[in-house]
């Protein structure tokens, strides 16, 4: 059976699904980041504010979000057996999971809470004392979210591993719209301290929402201990652990941008994490879309042994993602100034900052290649139940960034742009040798990837030539501010895809015209 003839439109419609539900929630947390930063602007608050939440974001986002090691762990082995073990040694399986997480997380919020003080001096070691003290309030504040991060992770898994997309995708929405709620209500919060209450709050109503889900599907919470001799749970653990060392070490280098960013200006960091949030809001969706429904089928393909399937869908996937990111750095390139402009400046946001967050934007769109190539290559690794290349990938990144980040910021003085810059390059470092070391387990079809990418690559020049000239030219037109910014974003952007898409159908691009022949075909019927 052709499982690829089979599975393809399902994967399909899963994606424009989960696109659609992403943007919702992206919208959302971007509201969010609207409205924190019209109350803190990019301040001494702001800071202590994104400082602290580091480690809490750490946990719910980087573990236990869509896509981290415990939904991933979740996926890889549920997938397999769902369907073919009863739903009693599901829940068991369930619980056992569910048990050991909650105690291990449990214990590292209380030592967070604990040692708040001695967390936050070693991480903002160049900061002032008052910047250290604050950002100590805001994670005790945030200290339960650790608790809920490997929970919400295993949740997300359990629902994916089902064909529930939508929910893990979407409960984001609930802890930004606590947050705007919790901060235009209170309204005159000089410290910042009710912003980070209002962050817990709302992991808090995040992780509640997934429970009526799970228990339709039929999975009730009984705390279990069955990890002697239970090869399913040893299968889980095996993935987990390398998985979560992992993305701690990915971390890490965050921790190091943190400690060359607290030598810089006031708002340096709070800059980085704005220019961050705006990169993650095209790029997640992207990522999110496609990678959450593959993932899964992934797992499903390597326990059948169908590798000729694996190929053609990496392939498909990461050209898809080729193929939409182009475009989005060129529009980065040519319109960060005035699209950060007009989402954030205003109120206690000045143009000061759009500089800064502007600074950071644009040295960060390079990375986007990079870091879809990186997260899809290693979703085959996790589908193998290998998590150590990657892991061993990410530790060695660690002396790079700190390396990167000497040169570029203390030698360079490149600044808020150098901790950027080195994000990229350190991103190219993990997506070349994933690459590289992929043969191990699978030999991918990288020349039919990388045949299509350059046809890529010459439209997306072009392209880019035509929407700079474009903007240096709209640049002598006189109109009202925020007329002219949205008016300009509108115009290049036009032009952009236009351009692109055309050229790249021109150039008889693969996944161009498979979109094309997609998009008649459903027009005709």
């Amino acid at each position: 059976m052709d499982i690829t003839k089979d599975e393809t439109p399902g994967v399909l419609k899963a994606a424009w699904l989960i696109a659609l539900v992403t943007i919702a929630s992206k919208l959302m947390g971007f509201v969010r980041d609207m409205v924190v930063a019209n109350y803190y602007g990019a301040t001494m608050v702001s800071d202590a504010y994104f400082y602290a939440l580091q480690i809490p974001s750490l946990a719910i986002i980087i573990l236990g979000g869509v896509g981290g090691p415990f939904h991933s762990a979740a996926v890889a082995v549920f997938s397999k057996i769902i369907g073919k073990e009863s739903q009693e040694n599901l829940n068991k399986l369930y619980n056992t999971f569910l048990t050991t997480t909650f105690i291990i997380f449990a214990i590292l919020a209380l030592l967070g809470f604990f040692f708040a003080d001695k967390i936050m001096g070693l991480i903002i070691s160049a900061g002032s004392p008052e910047l250290v003290t604050l950002a100590t309030q805001h994670f005790k504040l945030m200290s339960p979210i650790i608790l809920i991060g490997g929970i919400i992770g295993i949740f997300y898994g359990l629902l994916v591993s089902h064909k529930e997309y939508i929910l893990p995708n979407l409960s984001p929405m609930i802890l930004s719209l606590v947050v705007i709620v919790a901060i235009s209500l209170v309204n005159n919060d000089k410290s910042g301290l009710a912003l980070a209450l209002a962050t817990t709050v709302g992991a808090i109503c995040q992780l509640l929402i997934q429970f009526p889900k799970l228990r339709q599907i039929g999975y009730r919470i009984r705390p279990n201990f069955n990890i002697i001799n239970n090869p399913q749970f040893k299968n889980i653990i095996e993935l987990l652990f390398p998985a979560i060392l992992s993305s701690t070490m990915g971390q890490i280098t965050i921790y190091i941008d943190m400690f060359f960013a607290s030598n810089l200006q006031e708002g340096a960091w709070t800059s980085v994490v704005f220019a961050n949030r705006i990169f993650q809001f095209p790029v997640g969706i992207l990522v999110t879309a496609f990678l959450v429904p593959l993932f899964p089928l992934f797992s499903k393909l390597v326990g059948d042994g169908n590798y000729n399937d694996i190929k053609s869908y990496f392939n498909k996937g990461v050209g898809v993602l080729f193929f939409a990111a182009i475009p989005i750095i060129i529009m980065i390139l040519t319109l960060a100034k005035e699209g950060v402009s007009l989402v954030f400046e205003r109120g206690a946001f000045n143009s000061d900052a759009v500089i800064m967050v502007t600074e950071a934007l644009c040295f960060l769109s390079f990375s986007i290649l990079p870091y879809v190539f990186r997260d899809s290559i290693t979703r085959v690794y996790y589908a193998f139940n290998d998590s150590k290349t990657p892991f061993i990938i990410a530790m060695s990144s660690i002396a790079l960034k700190a390396v990167l980040n000497y040169i570029l910021i203390l030698k360079l003085n490149m600044g808020i742009a150098g901790i950027t810059l080195s994000t990229t390059f350190v991103t190219l470092f993990n997506a070349v040798f994933l690459g590289l070391l992929i043969k191990n387990k699978i030999r991918l079809d990288f020349t039919a990837l990388f045949k299509n990418f350059a046809k890529m690559i010459v439209a997306g020049t072009i392209t880019f030539t035509a929407c700079y000239l474009t903007a240096n030219w709209f640049n002598a037109i006189e109109l009202p501010k925020y007329i002219f910014e949205l008016t300009k974003i509108f115009f290049i952007g036009i032009i952009c895809v236009s351009l692109y898409s055309t050229l790249n159908l021109v150039f008889r691009m693969d996944y161009a015209q498979d979109l094309y022949k997609r998009i008649t075909l459903k027009n005709v019927k």
